[in-house]
């Protein structure tokens, strides 16, 4: 794997500009209901409810926006063989530059995060997804369809691309006794023993690291999602992540700052992705991470990502858009994905076809009840999800905290 596919994924919500664009969100509840979805050359076309009714011939090309190590030539080349449709992608290095391009209308699908997906749809400018005409979606994890970040209002608007969590990390011959719990690096009595060696992740979605915590152990707060925090829930995790910052020797923003930090040294424990996990065992270092103890993750849980290929309501090559989800899933290629970028899978067949045969295992694929316990990112709305509390704090206030817990 290229390290150089994380240094432009990590980026990804960092971006100065990223308030002006959640500011389309707020207070926004729902999708459009006017987007066609299917207005290409093909012999396909949008029904009623917008999703393509009806596979046709490829329009000769598709236009992408992708995390970059999503759209490789490996995978490419014979997708373009078999279809006759030619790739052209454009690597994004944020959500938000994803959103942003994705509003031109000159592309036809996007690789969105969880972060990204509830804006897109928000705004009208994805279709629904006729799973129908995806085959390979029929075996795609289970516990993978049909989530709040890929699925609004009860229909599907988008296919699963792959997932990770969000482990906690430690040097095993500095850290002891091993962790068990986040308490580690939330705690500030505890987290003290570490001051200046803690590395937690410059995002403000580090925030719902801070609910999760309290969720267990402040269980008078009424936590129920890390995403949608009334604002006495979100005070109380913004406050907790301020009396963090003390004990905090570096927030980073791409793996190869957190791997270089915990290779000389500097960092003793913090949180961190599998990529990160891997690449610094691999080079001897004396890890460790969220305990088998705990079923591989803190006692609380963990945030994490998943990721969700979305077809544009503008799309112009729509046939050739759905070939491509079709493919992206296909067991093979799923496999060949997965291991290039560091993410398990999201269609179940493809640990048949990983060139690691413990991948899998390693990443947790086939684990539901390790996902159970992940919190994949969400986008915070102020308006929040049926039976949930009836204002939460939107993107743009955690934005605003984010910058106020760094100083």
């Amino acid at each position: 794997m290229r390290r150089d596919v994380h240094s432009a994924r990590t980026a990804w919500l960092i971006a100065a500009g990223l308030v002006a664009f959640m500011l389309v969100l707020a207070g926004c509840g729902g999708g459009s209901s006017s987007s066609t979805g299917g207005g290409g050359e093909g012999e396909g076309g949008g029904g009623a409810s917008g999703e393509l009714q009806k596979l046709g011939k490829g329009e000769g090309e598709v236009n992408l926006i992708s995390w970059a190590g999503y759209v490789e030539p490996e995978w490419v080349k014979p997708f373009e063989a078999k279809t006759g449709c030619k790739v052209n992608d454009k690597v994004a290095g944020t959500s938000d530059e994803m959103v942003q391009l994705m509003e031109t209308g000159q592309y036809d699908g996007v690789s969105a995060s969880g972060n990204a997906t509830a804006r897109l749809w928000a705004a009208g400018q994805v279709s629904p997804v006729n799973t129908a005409l995806v085959p390979n979606y029929k075996t795609v994890f289970a516990d993978l369809k049909e989530q709040p970040y890929n699925t609004f209002e009860g229909v599907p608007y988008g296919i699963p691309h792959g997932r990770g969590a969000n482990l906690l990390m430690w040097n095993s011959e500095k850290v002891k006794p091993a962790p068990d719990s986040w308490e580690i690096t939330m705690n500030p009595k505890v987290a003290a023993k570490y001051k200046g060696h803690i590395s937690q992740y410059d995002d403000p979605m580090s925030i719902a690291e801070g609910a999760i915590y309290l969720k267990a152990h402040d269980p008078k707060l009424g936590i129920e999602s890390p995403y949608e925090l009334t604002e006495e829930q979100f005070n109380a995790a913004v406050q907790l992540m301020k009396e963090q910052k003390a004990n905090v020797g570096e927030y980073w923003g791409s793996a190869e700052k957190q791997i270089a930090g915990f290779a000389n040294g500097s960092n003793l424990v913090g949180t961190t992705w599998q990529y990160q996990y891997f690449a610094l065992k691999g080079e001897g270092e004396p890890m460790a991470a969220s305990p088998a103890s705990q079923g591989f993750l803190p006692k609380e849980g963990a945030t994490g990502w998943s990721d969700t290929w979305m077809i544009s309501s503008k799309a112009k090559h729509p046939n050739c858009m759905y070939m491509w989800m079709n493919w992206i899933i296909e067991p093979k290629v799923n496999a060949e994905v997965a291991e290039f970028f560091g993410e398990a899978p999201a269609q179940e067949l493809a640990c048949e076809h990983t060139k690691n045969p413990n991948f899998c295992k390693e990443y947790h694929a086939e684990e539901p009840a390790f996902w159970k316990r992940v919190y994949y990112w969400q986008t915070p709305l102020a308006e929040c999800s049926e039976g949930g509390p009836e204002e939460c704090m939107d993107y743009n206030q955690w934005v605003r905290a984010w910058t106020e817990i760094k100083g």
